[in-house]
């Protein structure tokens, strides 16, 4: 998991204004409090100095005193395991008589890399161009000092490298990200996983924002980790307030941050994986190189041993398909692609009517509202949706009744066709005994069911919408030519994990908007256990045979198949990740040994049930993760993968 990870730790240290000494106390206080506590600590930009020094930065003794205090901090870092953190602090260097704003990267006691800054900013409150001069494309061993050797220039990619992995950083300053083209995209595109940025952003209205727009925006263009360092308010004087504005992005996600104004430390866990499978996944990142062919950067390795992260710094939600935030928003986003994606194809067809097969349970809830409301866009008649509720032997009186409760609110024909003696029939007739409920018990009520759709589609010049979602095609939980199939799956890119928090979220918001009453309704389908109602139920009427006591927990699932697509993790990663998320959400009790059981039930059925997902219906895509054949997943159905095995 170590190699995987990298751990970075963000500090803003009280600025003494011009007083190198203390500046360097500040800095080596935090230092040693987090020197095995992360892998790389950053510093804002001139914090050996203060950014504010204004014609001080001429002062011969500030630029000594800036240079003795980095080779002190420098001695710090040494360690002959290469376990202590580096160190990325700011400040003035001389250098053939011209005086730059650099960056320092310190390991194992040595100046790694001096950056300088390339675009200095001139305008407003900037006067960078008095003190400064920019750094041009070129990178060169230089001698700090006698018999200090380190390399000089802004187009350095530095390596931390040891046994437990590595990870290549990438070093900006401030205005270079305000630059139309930065230093730190051209570092990213010649490898760079991580950059850094050190800045002293003075705050006036407006700007928490643009720098937050900023920093995602290079992180996610760039795939890549983004790390800004700010001035805090002791860097204020004169006209300017400095607010330490901390921010990580991991591949344009906010991954922390410390708001304008507030003090501490960000502490925070990089995910290489994710960068480096997102990479590997956008041609044109790599098609990118080509263009700036003429920026040559050179790579500065250092040994360095990533620390041991039994727990992982970075929240790991246990349901990542669900969003976490405006809930409301996100779920109106969604629904409204899947009612556009089935609209579309009812004129396309030319269709008069919709069929939808309703159970009661939530999958052909979500089919049912989505079906509706497309039917209401278009402007015809509620009834034109045809929903059939088709009671067999395992079919309770609480899904049948939701059943028509849900239609009946909704205002669509509702029709109920009871399967059972059609079902007994093909049972004679292929030589079935009724009491042995074995899989072919449940799949002729399955694929009797589809039958009817279909035919009723037929009669009532309509089509079928399937009702399946994403979790049960990657399963395979479902009958290959029964539920299997439809005229257009409105689900199939919906987990069930977020299918729950649709129903609830679209439910309760239909409710207010037309369709009064639903909401009780949904209530209870959301609380009803998830069944395909195939097997009879218990003596009391209730539903016996229940899914995830089969399959397994469907949050779990969901989550081996968000990390496993999504971002192609090994099965060794996706279960850490797993137990991280588990030891971060207090409400999931799993142990380990059932996430391993469930994680190889997962591979196996996933992989073996590719046929299914080959001959799928067409379905709209509303996420990153999908299995259609003709979009994001392109699989052999005959993929040996004992390997994936725990």
């Amino acid at each position: 998991m170590e190699k995987n990870f990298v751990r970075v730790a963000v500090v803003t240290p009280k600025v003494h204004i011009g007083n190198v000494t203390k500046n360097v106390e500040e800095i080596e206080k935090y230092y040693l409090e987090y020197q095995n506590r992360a892998d790389l600590i950053v510093t804002p930009e001139l914090s050996l100095t203060g950014y504010t020094c204004a014609d001080l930065f001429e002062n011969r003794r500030l630029i000594e005193n800036a240079l003795q205090g980095l080779l002190h901090l420098a001695a710090l870092t040494e360690e002959a395991d290469g376990k202590r953190a580096a160190l990325v602090v700011g400040l003035p260097i001389e250098k053939n008589g011209e005086l730059f704003n650099c960056a320092a990267c310190l390991n194992n006691g040595e100046v790694v890399a001096v950056i300088p800054k390339t675009y200095l900013p001139n305008y407003g409150e900037f006067y960078e161009k008095r003190w400064f001069t920019g750094g041009r494309q070129t990178s060169e061993a230089w001698m700090l000092k006698p018999g200090v050797m380190t390399v000089f220039g802004n187009n350095v990619i530095i390596k931390l490298q040891g046994h437990t992995g590595s990870v290549s950083l990438g070093i900006e300053i401030c205005e270079d990200a305000w630059a139309p083209v930065s230093p730190g995209r051209l570092l990213a595109l010649n490898g760079a996983e991580l950059i850094l940025n050190l800045s002293a952003s003075n705050e006036i209205i407006g700007k928490e924002q643009f720098r937050r727009n900023l920093a995602a925006g290079i992180s996610s263009g760039c795939i890549c980790g983004y790390v800004y360092a700010s001035a805090g308010m002791y860097e204020s004087t004169s006209d300017l307030v400095f607010s330490g504005h901390n921010l990580m992005y991991e591949n344009g996600k906010l991954l922390a941050e410390m708001k304008p104004f507030e003090e501490g430390v960000l502490v925070r866990d990089f995910h290489l994986t994710k960068i480096r499978h997102d990479r590997l996944a956008n041609k044109s990142f790599a098609d990118c190189k080509h263009a700036f062919s003429d920026w040559v950067c050179q790579t500065v390795t250092c040994h360095k041993t990533l620390m041991e992260k039994p727990e992982i710094l970075a929240r790991i939600p246990m349901t990542p398909f669900v969003p976490s935030v405006n809930k409301l928003e996100r779920c109106l986003s969604i629904f409204r692609m899947q009612v556009a994606g089935l609209q579309r194809r009812i004129e396309a067809t030319g269709s008069s009517h919709v069929v939808v097969g309703v159970s009661g349970g939530l999958d052909s809830t979500l089919a049912l509202l989505v079906s509706a409301q497309a039917v209401r866009n278009l402007g015809r008649s509620p009834e034109t949706l045809i929903g059939i509720t088709m009671p067999g032997f395992g079919t309770t009186g609480r899904t049948k009744n939701n059943s028509t409760a849900l239609m009946r609110i909704l205002g669509c024909d509702a029709r109920e066709i009871s399967i059972v003696e059609a079902v007994r029939q093909h049972f004679a007739d292929i030589g079935q005994d009724e009491n042995e409920h074995d899989v072919t018990y449940e799949n002729c009520q399955a694929r009797e069911r589809t039958q009817i759709l279909m035919d009723v589609a037929n009669k009532e010049n309509g089509f079928v919408v399937g009702t399946g979602d994403l979790s049960e095609l990657a399963l395979g939980w479902c009958t290959y030519n029964g539920d299997h199939m439809s005229m257009y799956g409105v689900n199939t890119s919906i987990p069930k994990t977020l299918v729950r928090t649709l129903v609830d979220e679209i439910g309760h918001y239909m409710d207010e908007h037309g369709f009064s009453g639903i909401r009780e309704v949904i209530e209870d389908i959301i609380e009803t256990p998830v069944s395909p109602e195939l097997l009879p139920p218990n003596a009391d009427g209730t539903i016996a045979q229940k899914t995830e006591d089969t399959v397994g927990s469907y949050i779990l699932h969901d989550f081996f198949l968000y990390y496993t697509l999504r971002y192609g993790m090994s099965p060794e990663e996706v279960l850490k990740l797993c137990l991280n998320a588990v030891r971060q959400n207090e409400e999931y009790q799993f142990r380990e040994d059932e996430i391993r059981k469930w994680q190889n039930v997962f591979y196996t059925r996933f992989f073996r049930q590719q046929f299914k997902r080959n001959c799928m219906p067409d379905g709209v895509k509303v996420g990153t993760v999908s299995v259609s054949p003709r979009g994001d997943l392109r699989l052999p159905s005959e993929v040996e993968f004992e390997d994936f095995l725990l």
